[in-house]
């Protein structure tokens, strides 16, 4: 692959904990890939971060809008000094450097039709229902891989459209499974059996060919076979009565079959929606949302803004537009969650980095999904709320509206769902990271955007490791020009460039029995809490351990 993005060599220096994932073939398809991501607030910058890293062909981030102060408890690559910028703009050069392989480039003029035709996959972030439905309408058409995602708060969906015959070549990207095979029936239906002491594990509707097979021969190497399994050792395979007898021997081998799923558009997604469910403890509460979000642009398209925090004029409007909406739509909810809709309300004009993160790794996935056929992709609605970051029940507890606002501040749109004495807790925190690798970045990342230790506390972060080559294609915090230095100093300094008051000190040490001078009893006394980001077995029990 080629700086100007052409297909040539893959990089396996910089890509090679991605290629055991995807592979040489799904790659090249996601460098062939130009990508438009539409909204640079807190989720669109989290999803265009992890494409670029992804190694596509190119990314385009549009935003028409200016930066605001409610950005920057989430939009990591903007600061105080760019309020009043273009997002777009002041987003690219930061962007640019996570990946010297994918050009970035800003576009801050409404979207047209003619504009989204040079793109394989469109990502919208901050649009409303009307743009969302226009736009998707002519992706859908046009065989434009179609993604939106947004988050409201403590709530976020994602929604997929890969057009009408999306061709799936690795359903789940795990090594095809082989079995031994001890019999095979001559039958209209012939049963196969495997070796008494391995299961097969295969499933219905896999499909299986064969090798090494005495006697039946016209099974080895002969066209993949859908299968019906029987048991833990026996599966069917259909007509074998035509064949030679089975003598002995033989190894059945899973074979990946391409697989084409059907899309709808938005349009018409909406109203007969197909859910993903991210918590089985929480059934119902997609088709809630579902209607919950249109109803949220309504309310914004009537009054220009989002519903006040926590304020109980608005949300009685909320709730009456709810049941106005509800009633006549096609997806319509027999029984609405009036509690869960009232949180929406309080909360949705709130932003955190967390949950920003959550989706916009979700998002960032589909992207992927999309331009290499690889793992199957969400069909096609995807909701997700964290409300259990809340009191366990905020709303019989619920301190006074002025407590959720704050004048133009770094934290405002934190605070309106948390409130100022949460944000000021959260300031005084004391934590210990324990590894500044992948994990170890988003967390320092979270926390510097949050405000954790902005205000008295201390992060401490450890880790002995020098940065290599191939840790930039995930540890966004790295650059090319980090290489060789060591992993806590440069991840502490880059989370306090995102949030200049954040309060970290980088340790250079292994955590273990041989540092138990450095962390004693009264260094863990003083911590608020400890945050393993470890990929090594042995730190990982001995910090359970001594937490």
């Amino acid at each position: 692959m080629e700086a100007n993005g052409s297909v040539h060599e893959i990089d396996e220096g910089l890509y090679s904990r991605q290629l055991y994932v995807l592979g040489h073939e799904a790659m090249k398809k996601m460098a062939s890939s130009n990508i438009l991501i539409s909204g640079l607030r807190g989720l669109g910058v989290e999803i265009a971060k992890n494409v670029v890293l992804g190694g596509v062909k190119s990314v385009t981030i549009h935003d028409t809008g200016n930066v605001e102060w409610s950005d920057l408890s989430s939009q990591f690559f903007v600061s105080e000094h760019d309020v009043g910028k273009n997002r777009a703009e002041v987003s690219e050069s930061h962007l640019s450097e996570l990946n010297p392989y994918v050009p970035v480039k800003s576009h801050t003029a409404s979207l047209t039709e003619s504009f989204l035709e040079q793109f394989q996959v469109v990502v919208l972030t901050e649009s409303s229902v009307e743009e969302q439905v226009r736009l998707g309408e002519y992706c859908h058409t046009m065989g434009i891989k179609f993604i939106m995602a947004e988050t409201k708060g403590l709530f976020g969906r994602v929604f997929c459209d890969f057009g009408d015959d999306f061709v799936v070549t690795d359903a789940n990207g795990e090594t095809p499974l082989s079995a031994m095979v001890s019999a095979v029936t001559k039958d209209s239906d012939g049963v196969v059996t495997c070796i008494d002491d391995q299961r097969h594990g295969f499933e219905t509707g896999d499909y299986v060919t064969f090798t090494e097979v005495k006697g039946m021969t016209e099974l080895n190497n002969c066209q993949p076979r859908q299968i019906r399994v029987l048991g833990p050792y026996t599966f069917s395979i259909g007509d074998t009565s035509a064949l030679s007898e089975y003598v002995r021997g033989g190894i059945a081998h899973q074979v990946k079959m391409p697989q084409t799923t059907h899309f709808k558009s938005m349009k018409a997604s909406m109203a007969s929606p197909d859910f993903v469910i991210s918590d089985f403890a929480k059934m119902e509460r997609p088709g809630v949302l579902h209607v919950a979000f249109e109803v949220l642009d309504r309310f914004r398209q009537s009054h220009q803004r989002l519903p006040r925090p926590w304020n109980e004029e608005d949300t009685n409007e909320f709730l009456r537009l709810f049941k106005e909406v509800n009633e006549g739509h096609p997806a319509r909810v027999e029984e609405a969650d009036e509690k869960l809709l009232k949180l929406f309300s309080f909360v949705c004009c709130g932003d955190v980095c967390p949950m920003q993160a959550v989706i916009g790794g979700i998002s960032a996935q589909e992207v992927m999904k999309a331009c290499s056929g690889k793992f199957q992709p969400i069909h096609q609605w995807f909701y997700f709320d964290a409300t259990e970051c809340l009191h366990t029940d905020p709303l019989s507890t619920k301190p006074p509206e002025t407590t959720f606002q704050s004048e133009q501040q770094r934290y405002q749109s934190q605070i309106a769902i948390f409130g100022k004495d949460f944000q000021d807790k959260l300031a005084r925190q004391n934590y210990f990271v324990v590894g500044a690798g992948a994990i170890g970045c988003e967390l320092l990342k979270n926390l510097s955007m949050m405000g954790v230790s902005c205000g008295g506390g201390t992060v401490y972060v450890t880790d002995m490791d020098t940065i290599e080559k191939s840790n930039l294609n995930r540890q966004f915090l790295f650059r090319p020009w980090d290489v060789q230095k060591v992993k806590s100093d440069v991840a502490a300094a880059a989370s306090k460039k995102m949030n200049p008051h954040f309060h970290v000190v980088a340790h250079q040490n292994r955590v273990g029995s041989e540092t138990e001078h450095v962390y004693d009893d009264g260094f863990f006394e003083k911590l608020d809490a400890v945050a393993n980001a470890l990929d090594n077995i042995d730190a990982r029990m001995y910090m359970d351990r001594r937490v």
